[in-house]
């Protein structure tokens, strides 16, 4: 009888502005190193908050940093020395974000039936959430150095809302000098009014587990990246005293891939980025670890369409930007960078993408799968951070009124049938404040700048679609 697949956590190593973490599965073991600036002291933490709670905070920063163990499909989870901190809010936080990101893993190697590891050695104890002390600036937003990153920027900049930025570079998407110097470059074009940053080393992504261990049976890794992110920005948030935390997450991002005919669930490749994960999150760190504290994504309310809009604004911005994920700043051949192309064409002057890509994307053979499953012609869309099936139709429209060419844009021709343009556009430039509320003292100034967008956009794409 084959034993049973046993992922496990084990030590935390930290020094004044390091953690190491240690987890695995079976007789694999994996690190992840996590760099902080010198914003961040744990010795500082530890006695301002008490050891108990460092260890209860980096333990959340160990088990959401090794839940991509899940891709390997363990049956048991064992806490090793963590066992005193898994209480039962922590196994249904813990569960609901594996499951929600992990039904593209389970859709791409058909386990529907699959739910996780049962965890081992309960013992269900907690501390109480600390209070936050408040610091001069109280927004930290999040700057990944892509177009999202820049109009969350502006916005808060054009509403008088002094932020800090953090910058993070992970060993997945290459070196961590040239990520970081990347991201410097659109810094440079912003008024942050602190600057963090933060590495991170990953063994686990890198590894080759489904080439040299072929008993898993696995073809695709995943990671609940902005969970992760979220719990190992903490130590920082208690350092610099930030009462809330800026993301860049779209509203189409609550939209998924596909509905899985066999569950019937939705499968959102960006689950980790929906405002129900963040609800979910929030009210978890909320009540268990810092009070007075909130995560909001400002662009919530907006779809692509908006965004996108947005960024003629900041023109001398856009060529320091970067969104792909395999070759920064632009592979040029991937789903992400075939849908910024797209729409940085249908939203932007030509000649100004032109001198950022240098090649018509649509014709590309490598994008021409994820230009499909863009338009709606195939069985999903990407497994990507993209906009919805509408959003991407209508800047192949847009496109085609400026006159471009393509392979891509000859599909569009060819098998796209008729749209009802002002109805997706009306839509899609809709700000959606009620269903994603911001905090009162950023919704006050920023939402009237979403509505003079959205009403500009508007009027602009109607106008562009009847000449």
């Amino acid at each position: 009888m084959q034993a049973e697949r046993r992922m496990w956590l084990g030590e935390i190593k930290w020094a004044a502005r390091s953690l190491e973490l240690h987890y695995g599965i079976d007789d694999l073991a994996f690190t992840t190193a996590i760099w902080y600036g010198p914003e961040v002291d744990f010795y500082k933490l530890e006695a301002r908050y008490g050891t108990d709670y460092l260890n209860w905070l980096l333990f959340h920063i160990l088990a959401f940093e090794a839940n991509k163990v899940l891709s390997l499909g363990p049956e048991t989870l064992d806490p090793g020395p963590h066992a005193r901190w898994i209480t039962p809010a922590f196994i249904q936080l813990w569960h609901t974000i594996g499951h929600k990101v992990w039904a593209q893993w389970r859709y791409q190697h058909n386990r529907p039936d699959y739910s996780g590891p049962r965890f081992l050695n309960q013992m269900g104890s907690s501390l109480p959430a600390v209070e936050l002390d408040t610091g001069e600036v109280e927004i930290l937003a999040f700057c990944g150095g892509g177009k999202d990153s820049l109009v969350a920027m502006k916005l808060l900049e054009r509403a008088g809302l002094p932020y800090a930025t953090l910058a993070y570079a992970h060993s997945i998407y290459g070196l961590a000098a040239h990520q970081h110097a990347l991201i410097d470059r659109l810094l440079d074009t912003c008024e942050p009014a602190k600057r963090h940053k933060q590495w991170v080393s990953d063994t686990f992504l890198d590894a080759p587990v489904a080439e040299l261990y072929p008993d898993y049976q696995i073809e695709h890794l995943l990671a609940a990246e902005t969970p992760a992110s979220i719990f190992g920005v903490l130590p920082l948030v208690l350092s610099g005293g930030y009462r809330h935390i800026a993301l860049a997450h779209e509203r189409s991002a609550d939209t998924g891939n596909l509905i899985w005919d066999v569950t019937g669930e939705d499968v959102n490749h960006q689950w980790g980025k929906s405002l129900e994960a963040e609800n979910l999150i929030n009210g978890y760190i909320q009540q268990e670890l810092i009070s007075g504290f909130t995560y909001f994504s400002l662009l919530k309310p907006l779809y692509d369409v908006v965004i996108f809009s947005l960024l003629e604004q900041d023109l001398a911005s856009v060529p320091f930007t970067h969104s792909c994920n395999l070759a920064k700043p632009w592979c040029k051949r991937c789903p992400k960078c075939a849908y910024v192309w797209l729409n940085y064409m249908a939203y932007l002057p030509v000649d100004a993408v032109q001198n950022i890509f240098y090649e018509n994307l649509l014709d590309l053979p490598e994008n021409q799968l994820a230009y499909r499953q863009m338009l709606g012609l195939e069985e999903h869309t990407p497994f990507e951070c993209i906009g919805q099936i509408p959003e991407a139709r209508l800047a192949f429209e847009l496109i085609k009124r400026k006159g471009l060419t393509g392979r891509a844009l000859d599909i569009y021709n060819a098998e796209v049938p008729p749209q009802d343009w002002n109805k997706i556009i009306d839509r899609y430039t809709r700000v959606t404040a009620e269903d994603a509320p911001l905090p009162r003292s950023v919704a006050k100034p920023v939402q009237p700048l979403m509505e003079q967008a959205s009403t500009l956009a508007r009027q602009k794409l109607k106008q562009a679609v009847e000449t």
